[in-house]
């Protein structure tokens, strides 16, 4: 039997097939992880993905759903870590799951160079932390800041990781979209498919989700934004097709 923590609680993910351990003390699992998981390219039958700050491993088991791959998560935070080995377990996937406790800048060592068909990472979106919110909640500034990894240790270290032609996905703000081209291209990763996610028509967008291929073409395509809600608040039909499927 899984242990669920006293501070625990177990939440269905959107598609309500599969479980996820989470609690309120803890970062817990956000839209932009639900929607770059849908949004990449998986390898179908097999080949091998890794998922960076995986968090409580909300993108490999949502992952696991779409392929067959084997599917490494690696979270530098031990709470994330364990909560992410007890929610495999709890969907019975830890034949297809695995996780790695420790700092991402340590993967290319751990795991290996050029050997990923897929890299996914949903990382810390902001570049300071202030004493405040670092002495609130140290896994949420964790989770949030560019605290043990900056967004070029994230890229540089994802287009090691990809093997050749291999793809990497990532879901960030608007605002640092020229910073991930500039990055990714510095690291032979060829941005490919781009899409914005507003949270209305008429709103600015607030969620960028970008993949690239290692050593690609130069040819992006803009894909159709996404709008989450409808003018009367409830989520719009294109958005219930992705987030909920």
């Amino acid at each position: 039997m899984v242990k669920i923590e006293h501070d625990e609680r177990v939440d269905y993910l959107p598609n309500e097939k599969l479980k996820i351990i989470q609690s309120p003390n803890v970062f817990s699992f956000s839209m932009d992880a639900v929607l770059l998981a849908k949004f990449c390219y998986v390898p179908i039958q097999k080949g091998k993905i890794v998922d960076l700050c995986t968090g409580n491993g909300v993108i490999p088991l949502l992952l696991s759903e779409r392929s067959k791959a084997e599917i490494v998560g690696v979270e530098i935070q031990d709470r994330l870590y364990q909560m992410a080995i007890r929610s495999s377990e709890l969907n019975k996937r830890q034949e297809q799951l695995q996780f790695i406790n420790d700092d991402i800048k340590n993967a290319i060592e751990t795991l290996g160079k050029g050997i990923f068909d897929l890299v996914t990472c949903n990382p810390p979106y902001f570049k300071t932390v202030s004493e405040k919110i670092w002495n609130e909640n140290q896994h949420f500034a964790i989770a949030r800041h560019e605290i043990y990894c900056s967004l070029e240790d994230v890229i540089r270290i994802s287009s090691e990781l990809a093997k050749e032609k291999g793809k990497v996905a990532l879901v960030h703000r608007p605002e640092r979209l020229i910073d991930i081209i500039t990055i990714m291209k510095k690291y032979r990763l060829e941005p490919k498919r781009i899409q914005f996610i507003h949270p209305k028509m008429g709103k600015e967008a607030n969620i960028l989700l970008v993949e690239g291929i290692k050593t690609g073409n130069s040819a992006v395509k803009i894909l159709q934004p996404l709008f989450v809600y409808n003018e009367n608040n409830t989520y719009t039909d294109e958005f219930k097709e992705i987030y909920f499927s």
